[in-house]
């Protein structure tokens, strides 16, 4: 978008465009998200920038209102899959905080000064700008919702300093670290009670039922559940192991609420809620792509803001995704729920029923092979996978190249293109996956009276780019003539 779309899209106050890009006014030194009621600038008078981080850079400090970096993220991140987009998939899980820009460039096969480079021309900030944002962004949740000293919350946030935490907190928010928690008191909305509470906020529409009911018909035992709406699972973070409890908001947001041993990982722990639950998606974009066509048309209209389920844990994904050839998917969760007691860490202070983390690749890598509940040859796919997952032949993290992951996957036994697509598509949250030789794809576009062949699918599918991940999720969910209504809310494929 130019700076003229953008003046458009800020005039009319178009919720759609917050996180897209964020408006600068010069007369007052404030930036905040499309949408804000109190900014009604001259033309003259606006800037725009495409990233929070690139607001402050150029000395702008957030609105109080509108709370400009309380927005979903970019969609757009989601859908690039050159370096930019994968930095920036980086730096939101906190790759920066842990390793450096250098560890960050190194795993993208750039040098610090290029990666700095593109950064800055694509999205206005550097990756130090960019992780700095974040960290004030962790900062106003920890001071807002806990009640952790404030030089607990400097060092959970990633701050090397409390000089450095102060001098941000009073440039991006022109408020102490102590004002703003003092504020919040005032103005706390309530919520789930218990551990750290905050709103992930989305672009409506979205159909969380539908989300909650795909991942409560997968939800492995022991590592996930889904009661009384609410959805819990155990979440294996860089730094520590938590437990994340999601459900439906009031508004444009899902509550989350977190249980974590090291306040280093909320931030990752966000993200990968996020990414999980498809946040960060622009469905307006989609459905207006998808609806166009006249196939799929009476299904987006019946079913607005179908979002795509993705992964807390990539490598978990991807292993699941071999647990799961060729049975059901209920099979599949007892084979992961045995897979989990057996090798999986167990919690130091169980949550319910909510006991173990899913075992890491590096553990399932040393199984015996004859410990594993599942057929010799699905075992042996298993354990080339977490032996390739663990020494980073496959890289499925925020970062990864798309491509170059899939195909190192196809090299490994058991592992063949339904496979491989299927994690590519909620592992690595590609938005353009389409998977021809899926039965539910088959038996999904026949129900609509179309072909359902491999080759006729593959030809169809082509005018549903560059969603054809969101198209997959209406025709799977096509419900049979006898189905009964709620059964066919849920999506039915494998894994």
């Amino acid at each position: 978008m130019d700076d003229e779309h953008c003046y458009r899209a800020m005039s009319s106050k178009d919720g759609r465009f917050d996180g897209w890009f964020y408006v600068a006014v010069t007369s007052t030194g404030i930036y905040c998200r499309p949408s804000c009621p109190a900014v009604t600038p001259k033309r003259e008078n606006t800037r725009f920038f495409p990233t929070a981080a690139a607001a402050q850079s150029a000395g702008f400090r957030a609105c109080k209102r509108c709370r400009p970096d309380a927005t979903p993220g970019s969609p757009e991140w989601n859908v690039r899959a050159d370096v930019v987009g994968r930095a920036m998939r980086m730096i939101a899980d906190g790759a920066v905080d842990r390793d450096g820009v250098s560890g960050l460039a190194a795993a993208l096969g750039y040098s610090e000064r290029q990666l700095h480079r593109l950064l800055v021309a694509e999205v206005g900030a550097g990756p130090l700008a960019l992780a700095r944002a974040r960290r004030a962004q962790t900062a106003r949740v920890l001071l807002e919702t806990t009640d952790l000293p404030v030089s607990e919350v400097a060092f959970g946030a990633g701050f090397a300093s409390i000089r450095q935490f102060n001098d941000t907190v009073r440039e991006v928010f022109a408020h102490s670290p102590t004002d703003l928690r003092r504020r919040a008191g005032r103005h706390r909305t309530a919520g789930p009670t218990g551990g750290i509470t905050l709103r992930l906020p989305f672009r409506p529409p979205i159909d969380l039922d539908l989300m909650f009911g795909y991942l409560a018909a997968r939800a492995v035992p022991g590592v996930e559940e889904y009661t009384d709406g609410r959805y819990r699972r155990v979440l294996a973070l860089p730094h520590c192991t938590g437990v994340v409890e999601l459900s439906g908001g009031s508004g444009a947001h899902v509550w989350c609420t977190l249980r974590l041993d090291d306040m280093r990982d909320l931030g990752a722990a966000v993200q990968r809620c996020r990414r999980l639950l498809d946040l960060d998606a622009d469905p307006v974009a989609v459905d207006e792509r998808l609806g166009g066509r006249p196939e799929l048309a009476p299904l987006v209209a019946a079913g607005p803001g179908r979002r795509v389920p993705g992964a807390a844990d990539p490598a978990e994904l991807a292993v699941r995704a071999v647990l799961g050839q060729q049975i059901s998917v209920a099979g599949a969760r007892t084979v992961a729920g045995r897979l989990s007691a057996r090798f999986g860490k167990p919690l130091t202070a169980p949550a319910g029923s909510l006991t173990h983390a899913f075992p890491t690749a590096t553990e399932l890598a040393a199984a015996d092979p004859g410990d594993l509940p599942m057929p010799a040859a699905r075992g042996s796919a298993l354990l080339a996978l977490a032996e390739a997952l663990a020494i980073g032949a496959v890289d499925l993290g925020p970062g990864a190249d798309r491509d170059e992951s899939e195909a190192r996957l196809r090299e490994l036994p058991g592992i063949g293109p339904w496979t491989s697509g299927y994690i590519r598509m909620r592992a690595l949250g590609d938005p353009d996956v389409f998977l021809p030789t899926d039965l539910g794809i088959r038996r999904g576009l026949e129900r609509l009276g179309l072909d359902g062949a491999p080759a006729a699918a593959t030809a169809l599918a082509e005018s549903w780019r560059p969603w054809r991940s969101y198209a997959m999720q209406h025709v799977w969910a096509v419900p049979r003539p006898d189905a009964p209504a709620a059964a066919a809310r849920v999506p039915a494929t494998r894994s």
